[in-house]
């Protein structure tokens, strides 16, 4: 019987293309790899909590093939007003979808592991998931439960499926979540707006064992609203949120961070493509899945810290703290 391999995990944010990402973790389970710590940001946040909660990918596929995600698009009689009523939501409440469906959903998920705050997934009180969310009020990244003490919160009480509603709140598509502390109110939304793929946020740690991305690739950005000739209001906001989401798929990553990448073919398949065919499902699963058996036929760790960690580690350490300091306004 071949050993279990211990790892950590990075998921990056891109919608429905999630799906990918779990055909990739099916592969990495048959090399019995197992997580010790996983982070990520939107969907990959989703995954990040699930798989530390205890789901297999097994489990996560059915999950998946049994999902309506139009579900998660609820929307209030407001909202469902024909033509005018997107409008209306976004002025009155800052996103089409309220996002309750979702939470409650994933709220569950967690339940059903025994996981509802971040204690539940804690050791020597480190939380093993790290979820990203972006506050626009004081224009930072949010590391949760970590930067909750920077609010004046208990990490260890806040609730895990408020910190993935928040990570995933895709500008104008759902409501931002109005996060109130002791000394103010912020406004939460996708983490993506601040760090799309968290792939350095395990890097200030003396680390022994791998840390392996997820990130989706795709040879072509999607066709924008504008581009078709679309030139109303709502379709320039649409375009706005939809760059600030995609951005990252196509930013270029450093040699250090694309070896320990698993790149997720995700062509043809938008990030909020809720309304996505089985069919399509299923090829994406499957897409993911062979990505993650190319990327384990050629990894190699020792050989991976041999050319980047031995001389580079204090510099990549250096570098992540100064950028946390820059990144970090505290309420």
């Amino acid at each position: 019987m071949n050993s279990f391999v211990k790892a950590e995990a990075v998921f990056e944010g891109g919608g429905i293309r999630g799906i990918g990402t779990v055909g990739a973790l099916k592969s990495f389970e048959e090399h019995n790899y197992i997580w010790q710590r996983a982070a990520g940001t939107s969907v990959g946040a989703i995954i990040a909590a699930l798989v530390m909660a205890g789901y297999k990918a097994e489990e996560l596929e059915k999950i998946l093939s049994e999902m309506d995600f139009i579900k998660f698009l609820d929307k209030d009689s407001v909202n469902r007003i024909p033509v005018v009523g997107a409008a209306l939501g976004i002025f009155r409440d800052k996103g089409i979808c309220s996002g309750d469906y979702f939470e409650n959903w994933i709220k569950e998920l967690l339940e059903k592991k025994g996981i509802i705050n971040f204690k539940d997934i804690m050791e020597k009180g480190e939380s093993k998931l790290k979820v990203i969310a972006s506050d626009i009020t004081l224009k930072r990244k949010v590391v949760l439960p970590d930067d909750l003490v920077d609010y004046g919160e208990d990490p260890g009480e806040f609730s895990v499926a408020k910190a993935v509603r928040m990570s995933i709140s895709i500008p104008l598509y759902f409501k931002p979540v109005e996060f109130k502390y002791k000394d103010g109110v912020s406004y939460m939304v996708d983490g993506g707006v601040t760090c799309n793929y968290p792939i350095d946020i395990f890097d200030m740690d003396n680390i022994k064992i791998p840390i392996i991305g997820f990130k989706f690739k795709a040879k072509e950005k999607d066709e924008s609203l504008t581009s078709k000739g679309k030139n109303d209001p709502m379709s320039f906001l649409f375009d706005i949120a939809s760059t600030m989401s995609e951005y990252s798929i196509y930013k270029e990553l450093s040699a250090r961070d694309a070896a320990r990448t698993v790149f997720i073919p995700v062509e043809g398949v938008k990030s909020t493509e809720f309304n996505i065919a089985k069919e399509k499902s299923a090829a994406l699963y499957t897409a993911g899945y062979y990505a993650g058996e190319r990327f384990l036929e050629v990894w190699d760790f020792k050989d991976y810290q041999k050319r980047f960690r031995r001389k580079n580690n204090v510099k990549f350490a250096v570098n992540s703290f100064i950028g946390n300091l820059l990144n970090r306004k505290t309420p």
